[in-house]
C-alpha cells in the first residue's frame, strides 16, 4: 500500500468520525480545503443518509431519490 493510499483512508475516516474540514485540513497538511475534500470524499452510506434526510423534509411526497433508493435497497 502506497503513502497516498493510507492518506485517502485517513482523510475518510477522520470524516466519518465527524472531524469538522478545518481540522482535517490541518490533521492531512492542506492549505486547500479543495485538496482536503479530494482526501475525505463521502462513503456511499453518508450519502444515502443526506438522500434520506431530504426526503424526509419532502412532507410525504415521493421524490425520485427515494424511488431511486428503494431500488438500489
Amino acid at each position: 500500500m502506497r503513502v497516498h493510499d493510507l492518506k485517502h483512508t485517513f482523510g475518510r475516516r477522520l470524516r466519518a468520525a465527524g472531524v469538522p474540514l478545518e481540522t482535517r485540513k490541518v490533521l492531512l497538511g492542506h492549505r486547500n480545503g479543495d485538496i482536503t475534500t479530494h482526501y475525505s470524499a463521502p462513503e456511499v452510506e453518508e450519502l444515502i443518509e443526506a438522500t434520506e434526510r431530504l426526503c424526509a423534509t419532502q412532507n410525504g411526497k415521493t421524490s425520485a431519490l427515494v424511488i431511486l433508493h428503494r431500488k438500489a435497497g
